[in-house]
């Protein structure tokens, strides 16, 4: 038996749909979605098996303008895994077009197309006449030569398994790297972080969308065989802490019943989760903080 392994980079504007496809192919949540832009702040990994191939994906955080340090490791991480990727496949919404970070997008394939195939999903085609669609797609493929098109409906699953196949044919002959039963090579400390910071995000709306982090700090397995974990959520400033924290703390207490949920769903099995609040004036200059989100510190410098 001929077995194919390879690692495929989606990448694409913020909010294109690439953890919505991500977690549809790999038939489990393993990268936050949630309607605010920039949620994925670090490479994800999802591992699929279609036949013989595993298809290791790199989820990689929407590349947009840069402003601050943060902003600048991310764009950085996302073009970075796209280089080291077998295959890219650029994700843009039906209902957008091509929006001047598409344009910028476009620009920036050129120098990592090269030896490498790059295909184009056109996603949430639900939303569109298909002769808007047949126009953007002679358009985007007029700017660059895409090796196949597929439109796609990430949310819904139309088209997803056409992809599917198509990178697995398109994989490069290889031993599976990773064993067959492992969705995220992600430490499950940081899937843990990244959920309960999906559920801080969901819950403060505008309040507080960037300016906190979620660390697990320890992680024990009981002989019950639950697990107890314990997670820092790092805030900028006092105020801030209050605002996590709630009016007689209802908010955290709704964002940890929330998070352990779905960890409990994840992991199939019971989760004690204790969460505190702590000010970190700093944290989005401190190197500690992006290696644990994945980045390089270096990345982000001007």
């Amino acid at each position: 038996m001929t077995t194919r392994a390879g690692f495929i980079a989606l990448i694409g504007e913020p909010n294109a749909g690439k953890s919505t496809l991500l977690n549809r192919m790999v038939g489990a949540k393993v990268s936050i979605v949630t309607h605010k832009v920039q949620t994925t702040r670090t490479r994800i990994r999802g591992v699929a098996m279609e036949g013989d191939a595993q298809l290791v994906f790199v989820d990689t955080p929407g590349l947009f303008k840069p402003r601050r340090r943060l902003d600048r490791a991310m764009v950085a991480a996302a073009w970075g895994g796209a280089a080291d990727a077998d295959v890219v496949v650029l994700m843009i919404e039906a209902h957008r077009g091509i929006t001047e970070g598409v344009e910028r997008i476009l620009e920036g394939l050129e120098e990592i197309g090269q030896g490498r195939k790059i295909a184009l999903a056109i996603n949430k085609i639900d939303k569109v006449q298909s002769e808007v669609l047949l126009a953007l797609t002679s358009d985007l493929n007029a700017r660059y030569p895409f090796s196949e098109t597929f439109m796609i409906s990430a949310e819904k699953g139309y088209g997803v398994d056409d992809l599917r196949k198509w990178l697995a044919s398109e994989l490069p002959e290889s031993p599976w790297l990773y064993p067959e039963d492992q969705i995220a090579d992600l430490p499950l400390r940081m899937i843990a972080a990244e959920m309960t910071r999906e559920k801080l995000t969901l819950r403060l709306h505008q309040e507080l969308p960037y300016q906190l982090t979620v660390e697990t700090e320890n992680w024990e397995e009981r002989k019950d065989g639950s697990a107890k974990i314990d997670q820092m959520i790092y805030v900028m400033r006092d105020g801030h802490k209050g605002i996590v924290l709630g009016k007689k703390g209802e908010t955290i207490k709704a964002v940890s019943q929330a998070a352990r949920a779905e960890l409990e769903e994840f992991l199939d099995r019971k989760i004690h989760l204790f969460l505190q609040v702590k000010v970190r004036p700093n944290w989005l200059e401190e190197s500690e903080r992006y290696s644990e989100m994945g980045l390089d510190f270096k990345d982000g410098n001007a």
